[in-house]
C-alpha cells in the first residue's frame, strides 16, 4: 500500500479502507473484519435504539457508536445531547475493552452526565431509554474500566420494559 495516497470515498473523503475488528481497531489489509456499519443512514428512533442494541450485544460498541452518531447528525437539534451521550457511553466501552481503562472511564462519566442532563432526561423518555439504569452502569463500569475484556458481556440495556 503506497502510504502517501490515502483511501478516499466517493466524494473524495479521506476514508481508510481497512478492515476493523468488532471493537473498531484497524487491522491489516487484506485480512477479514466485521462488517463496517454504514454512515449517514436516517434511521427513526426506535430503529437507532434497536440496532444500537443489536451491536453492543454482539460485542461491537464502535459500531453502535456510529449508529448513534447518525442518529445525532440527522436528528433533530433538540436532541443531540442525547444521542451524543449515548454515543459517548458506546464509545467509553469500547476503550474500555480495549484496554484503554483511563479514557474508557472518562467517556463513560461524560457520556452520564450528558444523558443524565434535564433536557435528554426529558427526550429519553419518549423512547423508554432507561436513563437511570445507563447512569448507574457507566458510573460502576468507569469504576472497574481497567478489568474490562469483553464488550458483550458488559453491554447494557438501553430501553426499559422493551424487549429489542
Amino acid at each position: 500500500m503506497d502510504r502517501t495516497r490515502r483511501d478516499r470515498d466517493e466524494e473524495g473523503r479521506a476514508r481508510s479502507a481497512r478492515p476493523r475488528d468488532g471493537l473498531g481497531r484497524p487491522l491489516p489489509y487484506g485480512a477479514e473484519g466485521v462488517e463496517r456499519q454504514p454512515e449517514g443512514v436516517e434511521r427513526s428512533p426506535a430503529e437507532t435504539l434497536g440496532e444500537a442494541q443489536r451491536l453492543l450485544d454482539a460485542g461491537m460498541p464502535f459500531h453502535a457508536h456510529e449508529v448513534f452518531e447518525d442518529a445525532w447528525k440527522s436528528g433533530p437539534a433538540g436532541e443531540r445531547d442525547l444521542w451524543q451521550g449515548l454515543a459517548q457511553l458506546a464509545v467509553g466501552l469500547t476503550h474500555a475493552a480495549r484496554g484503554n481503562a483511563t479514557g474508557g472511564a472518562r467517556l463513560l462519566r461524560r457520556g452520564a452526565d450528558r444523558i443524565g442532563a434535564p433536557d435528554p432526561v426529558r427526550q429519553a423518555a419518549v423512547y423508554s431509554i432507561d436513563v437511570a439504569g445507563l447512569v448507574s452502569w457507566a458510573r460502576e463500569l468507569a469504576g472497574r474500566a481497567d478489568r474490562v475484556r469483553d464488550a458483550a458481556a458488559e453491554a447494557p440495556r438501553l430501553r426499559v420494559g422493551l424487549v429489542d
